[in-house]
Protein backbone atom coordinates (compact mmCIF):
# COMPACT_ATOMS: atom_id res chain seq x y z
CA UNK A 1 0.00 0.00 0.00
CA UNK A 2 1.52 3.21 -1.05
CA UNK A 3 1.22 6.72 0.85
CA UNK A 4 1.56 8.72 -2.56
CA UNK A 5 0.42 7.97 -5.48
CA UNK A 6 1.11 10.24 -8.71
CA UNK A 7 -0.51 9.64 -11.97
CA UNK A 8 0.47 11.35 -15.49
CA UNK A 9 3.17 10.47 -18.45
CA UNK A 10 5.91 8.51 -18.21
CA UNK A 11 8.39 8.59 -20.99
CA UNK A 12 11.98 8.77 -22.13
CA UNK A 13 13.93 11.54 -22.66
CA UNK A 14 16.82 11.76 -24.83
CA UNK A 15 19.03 15.00 -23.93
CA UNK A 16 21.49 16.42 -26.25
CA UNK A 17 25.11 15.53 -25.09
CA UNK A 18 26.63 19.41 -26.43
CA UNK A 19 24.48 22.52 -24.90
CA UNK A 20 23.44 25.19 -27.22
CA UNK A 21 22.95 23.18 -30.06
CA UNK A 22 19.91 23.43 -32.25
CA UNK A 23 17.79 19.82 -32.18
CA UNK A 24 18.43 19.50 -35.85
CA UNK A 25 22.75 19.81 -35.56
CA UNK A 26 22.36 17.23 -32.42
CA UNK A 27 24.64 14.30 -33.03
CA UNK A 28 24.59 12.58 -29.69
CA UNK A 29 21.80 12.20 -26.74
CA UNK A 30 22.10 10.78 -24.27
CA UNK A 31 18.84 8.50 -22.78
CA UNK A 32 16.88 9.49 -19.53
CA UNK A 33 13.98 7.90 -18.30
CA UNK A 34 11.19 10.89 -17.24
CA UNK A 35 7.77 12.43 -17.11
CA UNK A 36 6.89 14.66 -14.35
CA UNK A 37 4.50 12.72 -12.10
CA UNK A 38 6.92 9.63 -12.42
CA UNK A 39 9.66 12.13 -11.07
CA UNK A 40 7.72 12.85 -8.52
CA UNK A 41 6.93 9.14 -7.47
CA UNK A 42 10.60 8.28 -7.65
CA UNK A 43 11.49 11.53 -5.38
CA UNK A 44 9.07 10.75 -2.71
CA UNK A 45 10.66 7.06 -2.52
CA UNK A 46 14.17 8.33 -2.72
CA UNK A 47 13.07 10.64 0.81
CA UNK A 48 11.90 7.57 2.44
CA UNK A 49 7.64 7.84 1.46
CA UNK A 50 6.12 5.10 -0.32
CA UNK A 51 4.75 5.94 -3.90
CA UNK A 52 2.94 4.03 -6.49
CA UNK A 53 2.36 5.16 -10.42
CA UNK A 54 -0.45 5.09 -12.35
CA UNK A 55 0.13 5.85 -15.89
CA UNK A 56 0.67 3.76 -19.52
CA UNK A 57 3.49 2.58 -21.77
CA UNK A 58 4.01 1.01 -24.64
CA UNK A 59 4.58 -2.85 -24.94
CA UNK A 60 7.66 -1.55 -26.61
CA UNK A 61 11.59 -2.20 -25.14
CA UNK A 62 11.51 2.12 -23.80
CA UNK A 63 8.12 0.93 -21.88
CA UNK A 64 9.70 -1.91 -20.57
CA UNK A 65 12.87 0.29 -19.60
CA UNK A 66 10.63 2.71 -18.02
CA UNK A 67 8.93 0.11 -15.60
CA UNK A 68 12.14 -1.13 -14.62
CA UNK A 69 13.85 2.03 -13.84
CA UNK A 70 10.63 2.76 -11.87
CA UNK A 71 10.51 -0.37 -9.84
CA UNK A 72 14.31 0.30 -9.13
CA UNK A 73 13.65 2.95 -6.99
CA UNK A 74 11.11 1.69 -4.85
CA UNK A 75 7.80 2.71 -6.83
CA UNK A 76 4.57 0.55 -6.82
CA UNK A 77 4.06 -0.03 -11.09
CA UNK A 78 1.20 -2.38 -10.13
CA UNK A 79 -1.18 -0.21 -11.97
CA UNK A 80 1.12 1.00 -14.60
CA UNK A 81 -0.72 -0.35 -17.95
CA UNK A 82 0.92 -1.43 -20.88
CA UNK A 83 -0.69 -0.84 -24.85
CA UNK A 84 -0.02 -2.19 -27.98
CA UNK A 85 -2.12 0.63 -30.11
CA UNK A 86 0.87 3.24 -29.23
CA UNK A 87 4.39 3.52 -28.76
CA UNK A 88 6.02 4.79 -25.62
CA UNK A 89 6.21 8.58 -25.88
CA UNK A 90 9.86 10.11 -26.46
CA UNK A 91 10.87 13.25 -26.10
CA UNK A 92 14.36 15.00 -27.56
CA UNK A 93 15.85 17.87 -26.08
CA UNK A 94 18.56 20.63 -26.86
CA UNK A 95 19.91 22.09 -23.27
CA UNK A 96 21.08 25.89 -23.43
CA UNK A 97 23.26 27.60 -21.29
CA UNK A 98 20.73 29.81 -20.12
CA UNK A 99 18.53 26.73 -18.86
CA UNK A 100 16.07 27.38 -22.40
CA UNK A 101 15.42 24.20 -23.77
CA UNK A 102 13.85 22.71 -26.84
CA UNK A 103 12.01 19.58 -26.89
CA UNK A 104 10.51 17.86 -29.93
CA UNK A 105 7.89 15.53 -28.81
CA UNK A 106 7.21 12.06 -29.78
CA UNK A 107 3.49 11.32 -29.12
CA UNK A 108 1.18 11.21 -31.69
CA UNK A 109 -0.30 9.70 -30.19
CA UNK A 110 1.69 8.49 -27.15
CA UNK A 111 0.83 5.31 -24.86
CA UNK A 112 0.98 8.05 -21.83
CA UNK A 113 -2.18 9.92 -23.92
CA UNK A 114 -4.19 6.45 -23.93
CA UNK A 115 -4.81 5.99 -20.30
CA UNK A 116 -8.50 5.82 -20.05
CA UNK A 117 -11.01 5.57 -16.85
CA UNK A 118 -10.86 1.87 -16.74
CA UNK A 119 -7.45 1.60 -15.70
CA UNK A 120 -7.60 3.99 -12.34
CA UNK A 121 -9.09 1.90 -9.57
CA UNK A 122 -11.04 3.91 -7.09
CA UNK A 123 -10.15 1.78 -4.35
CA UNK A 124 -6.60 2.01 -5.03
CA UNK A 125 -6.70 5.55 -4.88
CA UNK A 126 -8.16 5.79 -1.78
CA UNK A 127 -5.52 3.30 0.24
CA UNK A 128 -3.07 5.88 -0.35
CA UNK A 129 -2.72 8.96 1.74
CA UNK A 130 -1.59 11.42 -0.73
CA UNK A 131 -2.71 11.61 -4.83
CA UNK A 132 -0.73 13.79 -7.07
CA UNK A 133 -1.51 14.88 -10.82
CA UNK A 134 0.16 17.12 -13.42
CA UNK A 135 -1.55 19.07 -16.72
CA UNK A 136 0.11 16.86 -19.51
CA UNK A 137 -2.72 14.39 -18.92
CA UNK A 138 -5.31 16.04 -19.71
CA UNK A 139 -4.61 17.32 -22.64
CA UNK A 140 -6.36 14.23 -24.43
CA UNK A 141 -9.88 13.11 -23.83
CA UNK A 142 -9.18 9.71 -22.32
CA UNK A 143 -6.15 10.49 -20.23
CA UNK A 144 -7.88 14.06 -18.99
CA UNK A 145 -11.44 11.62 -17.70
CA UNK A 146 -8.94 9.36 -15.71
CA UNK A 147 -6.91 11.69 -14.44
CA UNK A 148 -10.54 13.78 -13.44
CA UNK A 149 -11.47 10.59 -11.95
CA UNK A 150 -8.76 9.97 -9.80
CA UNK A 151 -8.35 13.21 -8.77
CA UNK A 152 -12.19 13.02 -7.30
CA UNK A 153 -11.37 9.53 -6.03
CA UNK A 154 -8.67 10.94 -3.77
CA UNK A 155 -11.00 14.15 -2.64
CA UNK A 156 -13.72 11.84 -2.17
CA UNK A 157 -11.38 9.97 -0.10
CA UNK A 158 -9.98 12.67 2.34
CA UNK A 159 -6.39 12.31 0.30
CA UNK A 160 -4.39 15.48 0.35
CA UNK A 161 -4.38 16.00 -3.43
CA UNK A 162 -1.20 17.83 -4.99
CA UNK A 163 -1.11 19.87 -8.71
CA UNK A 164 1.97 20.68 -10.73
CA UNK A 165 0.87 22.18 -13.99
CA UNK A 166 3.39 22.05 -16.81
CA UNK A 167 2.96 23.46 -20.12
CA UNK A 168 4.63 23.16 -22.95
CA UNK A 169 3.66 24.94 -25.73
CA UNK A 170 4.26 22.56 -28.94
CA UNK A 171 1.84 20.15 -27.26
CA UNK A 172 -0.98 22.44 -26.69
CA UNK A 173 -3.11 24.33 -29.55
CA UNK A 174 -3.15 27.78 -28.08
CA UNK A 175 -2.64 29.20 -24.39
CA UNK A 176 -5.87 29.68 -24.52
CA UNK A 177 -7.01 25.93 -24.49
CA UNK A 178 -3.84 25.21 -21.91
CA UNK A 179 -4.69 28.37 -19.25
CA UNK A 180 -8.79 26.95 -19.73
CA UNK A 181 -7.47 22.75 -19.17
CA UNK A 182 -4.70 23.35 -16.55
CA UNK A 183 -7.30 26.06 -14.45
CA UNK A 184 -9.87 22.74 -14.38
CA UNK A 185 -7.37 20.97 -12.13
CA UNK A 186 -7.07 23.77 -9.09
CA UNK A 187 -10.46 23.22 -7.94
CA UNK A 188 -9.24 19.19 -7.29
CA UNK A 189 -6.24 20.17 -5.43
CA UNK A 190 -5.18 20.94 -1.91
CA UNK A 191 -1.94 22.37 -2.69
CA UNK A 192 -1.02 23.55 -6.25
CA UNK A 193 2.87 24.68 -7.31
CA UNK A 194 3.26 26.79 -10.21
CA UNK A 195 6.80 27.45 -11.67
CA UNK A 196 8.15 31.16 -11.94
CA UNK A 197 7.43 30.17 -16.03
CA UNK A 198 4.36 29.00 -16.28
CA UNK A 199 2.65 31.37 -13.57
CA UNK A 200 1.12 34.38 -15.75
CA UNK A 201 -0.37 31.84 -18.11
CA UNK A 202 -2.12 29.98 -14.75
CA UNK A 203 -2.89 33.16 -13.36
CA UNK A 204 -2.81 35.98 -15.75
CA UNK A 205 -0.39 38.15 -13.61
CA UNK A 206 3.07 38.46 -13.25
CA UNK A 207 2.66 39.40 -9.52
CA UNK A 208 2.74 36.24 -7.18
CA UNK A 209 0.57 37.84 -4.23
CA UNK A 210 -2.44 38.96 -7.25
CA UNK A 211 -2.00 35.24 -8.98
CA UNK A 212 -1.82 33.27 -5.25
CA UNK A 213 -5.25 35.03 -4.12
CA UNK A 214 -6.64 33.79 -7.51
CA UNK A 215 -5.25 30.55 -7.13
CA UNK A 216 -6.87 30.15 -3.89
CA UNK A 217 -10.23 31.27 -4.73
CA UNK A 218 -10.54 28.26 -6.77
CA UNK A 219 -10.39 26.27 -3.62
CA UNK A 220 -6.50 25.32 -2.90
CA UNK A 221 -5.25 25.38 0.88
CA UNK A 222 -1.74 26.40 -0.45
CA UNK A 223 -0.04 27.68 -3.42
CA UNK A 224 3.81 27.75 -3.98
CA UNK A 225 5.09 29.66 -6.43
CA UNK A 226 8.76 27.96 -7.02
CA UNK A 227 11.24 30.42 -9.07
CA UNK A 228 13.93 27.73 -9.32
CA UNK A 229 17.78 28.74 -8.05
CA UNK A 230 15.12 31.75 -6.58
CA UNK A 231 13.68 30.04 -4.32
CA UNK A 232 10.30 29.74 -3.76
CA UNK A 233 6.94 31.78 -2.34
CA UNK A 234 4.34 29.97 -0.32
CA UNK A 235 1.14 31.33 0.24
CA UNK A 236 -1.80 29.87 2.68
CA UNK A 237 -5.70 30.54 2.42
CA UNK A 238 -6.37 29.70 6.49
CA UNK A 239 -10.02 29.63 7.22
CA UNK A 240 -11.17 32.55 4.44
CA UNK A 241 -11.20 31.16 0.94
CA UNK A 242 -9.80 33.05 -1.52
CA UNK A 243 -7.41 35.05 0.60
CA UNK A 244 -3.83 35.29 1.97
CA UNK A 245 -3.40 34.75 5.34
CA UNK A 246 0.03 33.68 5.20
CA UNK A 247 3.32 33.79 3.07
CA UNK A 248 6.48 33.23 3.08
CA UNK A 249 9.57 33.49 0.54
CA UNK A 250 12.60 31.47 1.24
CA UNK A 251 15.91 31.93 -1.13
CA UNK A 252 17.34 28.84 -2.89
CA UNK A 253 20.45 27.49 -2.64
CA UNK A 254 23.38 27.95 -5.09
CA UNK A 255 25.31 24.82 -6.86
CA UNK A 256 27.46 24.01 -9.68
CA UNK A 257 24.17 23.17 -11.71
CA UNK A 258 24.81 19.88 -14.51
CA UNK A 259 21.57 19.89 -15.43
CA UNK A 260 18.38 20.91 -14.08
CA UNK A 261 15.49 18.64 -15.59
CA UNK A 262 13.70 17.00 -12.91
CA UNK A 263 14.56 19.41 -10.59
CA UNK A 264 11.37 21.07 -10.01
CA UNK A 265 9.44 17.93 -9.63
CA UNK A 266 12.00 17.02 -6.79
CA UNK A 267 10.52 19.82 -5.28
CA UNK A 268 7.38 18.53 -5.10
CA UNK A 269 8.26 15.42 -4.35
CA UNK A 270 9.69 17.43 -1.16
CA UNK A 271 6.56 18.98 -0.39
CA UNK A 272 3.80 16.27 -0.89
CA UNK A 273 6.62 14.30 2.21
CA UNK A 274 6.53 17.20 4.61
CA UNK A 275 3.30 18.49 3.77
CA UNK A 276 2.04 14.74 4.03
CA UNK A 277 3.81 14.35 7.71
CA UNK A 278 2.22 17.80 9.01
CA UNK A 279 -1.23 17.28 7.52
CA UNK A 280 -1.11 13.15 9.53
CA UNK A 281 -0.09 15.05 12.65
CA UNK A 282 -3.74 17.33 12.78
CA UNK A 283 -2.17 20.03 11.54
CA UNK A 284 -4.42 22.17 9.08
CA UNK A 285 -2.31 22.98 5.97
CA UNK A 286 -3.61 25.99 5.13
CA UNK A 287 -2.77 27.32 8.83
CA UNK A 288 0.42 26.10 8.82
CA UNK A 289 2.87 28.96 10.83
CA UNK A 290 5.42 30.92 9.45
CA UNK A 291 8.63 28.57 11.13
CA UNK A 292 6.92 25.19 9.37
CA UNK A 293 6.48 27.30 6.40
CA UNK A 294 10.25 27.99 5.77
CA UNK A 295 11.02 24.37 7.06
CA UNK A 296 9.68 23.32 4.49
CA UNK A 297 10.36 25.25 2.15
CA UNK A 298 13.88 25.13 2.46
CA UNK A 299 14.34 21.27 2.41
CA UNK A 300 12.50 21.27 -0.93
CA UNK A 301 14.62 23.97 -1.93
CA UNK A 302 17.50 21.80 -0.75
CA UNK A 303 16.06 18.43 -3.18
CA UNK A 304 15.49 20.79 -6.47
CA UNK A 305 19.41 22.46 -5.94
CA UNK A 306 20.45 18.96 -5.41
CA UNK A 307 18.85 17.06 -8.55
CA UNK A 308 20.64 19.99 -10.62
CA UNK A 309 24.13 18.71 -9.60
CA UNK A 310 23.77 15.17 -11.70
CA UNK A 311 22.74 14.27 -15.22
CA UNK A 312 18.60 13.21 -15.32
CA UNK A 313 15.74 13.72 -13.59
CA UNK A 314 15.52 10.27 -11.86
CA UNK A 315 19.23 9.30 -11.20
CA UNK A 316 19.61 12.88 -9.54
CA UNK A 317 16.76 13.63 -7.41
CA UNK A 318 18.65 12.70 -4.00
CA UNK A 319 17.99 10.64 -0.81
CA UNK A 320 16.78 11.41 2.26
CA UNK A 321 20.12 11.54 3.73
CA UNK A 322 21.64 13.15 1.21
CA UNK A 323 19.46 15.71 1.36
CA UNK A 324 20.59 15.88 5.36
CA UNK A 325 24.09 15.97 4.86
CA UNK A 326 23.49 18.63 2.48
CA UNK A 327 21.48 20.90 4.81
CA UNK A 328 23.71 20.52 7.78
CA UNK A 329 26.79 21.64 5.56
CA UNK A 330 25.01 25.06 3.92
CA UNK A 331 22.40 25.77 7.37
CA UNK A 332 23.28 27.29 10.59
Amino acid sequence: MADVICLGELLVDFVAERRDTALEHVVQFRRAPGGAPANVACGVAKLGGSAAFIGKVGDDPFGTLLRETLEQTGVDTAHLAATAEARTTLVFVAVHADGHKDMCFYRHPGADMLLEPEDVDERFIASARAFHFGSISLMSPSAKAATLKAARAAREASLMVTYDPNYRARLWRSEDEARRTIREGLRLADVVKISDEEWPLVTGTDDFEAGAADVLTAGPQLVIASRGAGGCFFFASGATPGRICHSCGVPGFGVEAVETTGAGDGFMASLIVDLLAERDAGRDLGALDAPAFERICVRANAVGALTCTRAGAIPGLPTREEVDRFLAQVVD
